[in-house]
């Protein structure tokens, strides 16, 4: 009669040469250890799988990122709006949340046409190069954005005027400067944005150097009367105007006749009083052999050691009475009785100062 009960001798299994010796497996263990073997490479695929598809995504969103990038830097289009006048408020108050800052303020003022206007172009320029010293950093991702974008039509300005050269480099060049050292600091959170960004923005301002250094002042075509052909008395007069030596210096590069006359001694006087003080000049006094004060000499000293007095035809003004910043000729909405009398005049560091609270 057949024995119908579990069987001691295990049928079914065999012998096994492992690395430990040999051992016993049976059916269920080899299916077993089969259907692990498949599990595993089932799940080595999937993973295979999934770390290509994540790869995949990443090169898609760097990609898209690069692109992102480059619509950024490309993007001409300012975020601002062009306000002839703003409320500067300092503090939250019942009436009003938040406050005003300098980024702020330089998006919402017209700035852009500013720039167009040659009464306000040498304030402007300053105020870009004040910014590119110390402040830019405190700007908001728009803030400079737009401020690369005010400073593009400032160097496409003068290549097409073919005027104030020698500023707009002296300011090309300080804030190359301080990008060299912001972008050193970029994982201190000091400038927003992609530090490709910021190189793309530099090689930018290497450009516009290149082309304002080859840039070559074409001689107007008239046939009338030149500087040279009017009086002495005249030319002297004219000079008198100019505010800065080194366009004094310029000036009588063009001509000997011209050359002599800017070496006026009265013209050099009159610029070291315009710009110092009498204490100052006291301090750096510099005689000739021949007993005379050498002012042409004295200028450029005096330049390397005190600042010049700024001058503007046109500046920004705020109202102590409604807080309110504006241009000079833009009328803005005072409740005082003589809102003259409660406004005054903002150099550039003055308006730089005025929201450093």
């Amino acid at each position: 009669m057949p024995f119908l009960g579990q069987d001691w001798r295990s049928p079914g299994q065999s012998w096994v040469k492992t690395e430990e010796g040999w051992k016993k497996t049976s059916t269920d263990d080899k299916n077993n250890n089969v259907s692990v073997e498949s599990f595993c490479k089932a799940e080595e695929e999937e993973c295979f799988i999934k770390e290509n598809l994540l790869l995949s995504l990443s090169y898609d969103m760097a990609a898209k990122k690069r692109k992102k990038d480059l619509i950024n830097n490309n993007s001409k289009v300012p975020y601002f709006h062009r306000e002839k006048w703003i409320y500067v408020h300092k503090g939250s108050t019942k009436e009003r949340h938040g406050y005003c800052t300098l980024g702020e303020a330089f998006n919402r003022l017209d700035f852009c046409s500013a720039i167009k206007d040659t009464r306000r172009f040498n304030y402007v320029v300053r105020l870009l190069e004040l910014i590119a010293k110390s402040q830019l950093p405190s700007l908001s991702g728009v803030a400079q954005k737009n401020y690369m974008n005010i400073l593009e039509r400032v160097v496409q300005k003068v290549l097409v005027d073919q005027q104030n050269v020698r500023p707009i480099k002296e300011l090309l060049q300080t804030l190359y400067v301080s990008l060299c050292g912001l972008v050193q600091d970029m994982g201190k959170s000091v400038l927003v944005g992609n530090i490709n960004m910021w190189v793309h923005r530099m090689e930018n301002i290497m450009q516009w150097q290149q082309q304002l250094d080859n840039i070559q002042i074409n001689r107007p075509k008239s046939t009338g009367m030149t500087l040279t052909d009017l009086p002495v008395s005249l030319q002297l007069n004219i000079m008198e105007r100019l505010s800065d030596g080194r366009d004094l210096v310029s000036l009588g590069q063009v001509c000997p006749e011209l050359g002599a006359l800017t070496e006026d001694r009265l013209l050099w006087k009159r610029l070291c009083q315009y710009h110092f003080t009498d204490r100052q000049i006291r301090k750096r006094l510099m005689v000739s052999d021949k007993g005379h004060l050498e002012w042409k000499k004295m200028y450029f000293k005096l330049s390397r050691c005190y600042p010049h007095r700024e001058q503007y035809s046109d500046t920004l003004h705020f109202c102590t009475h409604c807080h309110i910043l504006f241009w000079k000729d833009t009328n803005h909405p005072c409740t005082a009785n003589n809102p003259e009398s409660c406004t005054m005049a903002l150099y550039p560091q003055d308006f730089i100062n005025l929201f450093n609270f």
